[in-house]
């Protein structure tokens, strides 16, 4: 075997581990973590209980406006990270005092659902969120009153796909995990039962007091 087929090889192997240890967060939500958080919730209905719907990856590039390069520079970025095709964001309308014109590129976006949702999500968990500076968890107050949530990462390069010295610049991302539900308590109780890492926030006395 050639050190290129050899290569290729080895390749493969890590993606199939890879696709493998990703499939395990909706083979496990279904059948055990569900009916954790449908006792939890105190739901009479399997079907009452919450999911997340989809994910919306967001990174806003007002420099797209003037320099249209930028955009082509990105995309491949986003694409490695979310392991799909990104769709342009335009503006909606002229602002004169930002020089922006009506149909400006101005950013890219990605929707998730189904196997590339929990695939990143996995991902997100397990080795994004670790991997950030100093990190205590994610913060409670980030949800949008409607059941979603919302992160930012101020540094795409903690993704593994991302290599610091490819890349032009260090960006920003934004996310958003769209749930079915439109109460936040309920929302954030599935987060954490899928592995959603939130911040512990103590009471005088050094005890939790974060809401169940």
């Amino acid at each position: 075997m050639t050190r290129r087929k050899k290569a290729g090889f080895v390749a493969n192997v890590g993606r199939c581990f890879e696709n493998i240890l990703m499939n395990q967060l909706r083979k496990k939500f279904n059948e055990e973590l569900k009916g954790e958080l449908q006792k939890k919730l105190s739901l009479t209905n399997m079907l009452a209980v919450p999911r997340i719907t989809k994910v919306v990856l967001n990174m806003g590039l007002k420099e797209g406006a003037k320099d249209k390069s930028v955009i082509e520079k990105v995309k491949p970025q986003l694409e490695a990270i979310a392991g799909q095709t990104p769709y342009l964001r335009r503006a909606k309308k002229s602002i004169a005092a930002f020089s922006l014109v009506k149909g400006s590129p101005i950013g890219l976006a990605v929707t998730l659902r189904g196997k590339k949702m929990d695939d990143f999500l996995e991902k997100l968990f397990t080795i994004v969120l670790p991997r950030l500076r100093d990190f205590r968890g994610v913060s409670l107050a980030s949800f949008d009153g409607r059941g979603n949530y919302n992160l930012g990462i101020s540094e795409i390069i903690v993704f593994p796909e991302i290599d610091y010295n490819k890349i032009d610049k260090v960006r920003s991302l934004q996310i958003t995990l769209v749930t079915n539900t439109k109460d936040d308590k309920m929302a954030k109780s599935l987060l954490e039962t899928l592995g959603m890492p939130f911040e512990k926030i103590q009471n005088s006395k050094g005890k939790n007091q974060n809401d169940n």
